[in-house]
């Protein structure tokens, strides 16, 4: 994680202005429910927009990070009205606040990440099992609860709990991390 200049600005070439925030944009459009493909595309677009502006200067990371969402975010927004799509997506302020509550001040997201897959990881093998199925596979509960020997309420309340359970790790991993 890079430090934030204080109060100056700082001219960034295109290689680091992307480094630093690739990960972090294509994984709000993820947040925002793009699929891998339109989160690339729309990545892609969103430096070729910015870096195409003579008068974009970069204040601070996190600025930089937020115009950088937004200009996401209005790309996907353009997108879904040229394709005649009607999707209904927060107020950019709200996911905004969303975001930073879930990244904190990593620009990338990989501390969430990292935190998910250890709180994956502590699950029992069947809570594991449930969740790969119905996100990797998109199984149904019936056919979860079949595939672990339960009834389909067994299954929902299964990865009810594992929900929980991940939620509750990830939020303890990251308040620690965010804490000074």
């Amino acid at each position: 994680m890079h430090d934030e200049p204080s109060g100056a600005s700082e001219t960034l070439d295109a290689e680091t202005l992307i480094h630093r925030h690739q990960r972090g944009v294509w994984r709000y459009l993820r947040m925002l429910g793009c699929d891998d493909a339109t989160a690339d595309d729309l990545t892609q677009e969103t430096f070729l927009r910015v870096l195409r502006r003579d008068d974009f200067v970069q204040h601070n990371d996190s600025a930089t990070a937020g115009y950088l969402r937004r200009t996401a975010y209005n790309l996907l927004v353009s997108r879904h009205r040229k394709l005649g799509r009607v999707q209904t997506t927060g107020e950019p302020e709200l996911l905004d606040e969303t975001w930073d509550r879930w990244a904190g001040k990593d620009l990338t997201g990989d501390a969430a990440v990292e935190a998910l897959q250890q709180c994956f990881q502590k699950l029992t093998e069947r809570a594991q099992i449930a969740l790969r199925m119905r996100f990797d596979s998109s199984a149904s509960r019936v056919e979860i609860g079949e595939a672990l020997g339960i009834t389909d309420h067994g299954a929902r309340n299964l990865m009810q709990r594992a929900k929980q359970q991940l939620r509750n790790c990830v939020e303890e991993k990251l308040q620690l991390n965010n804490e000074p």
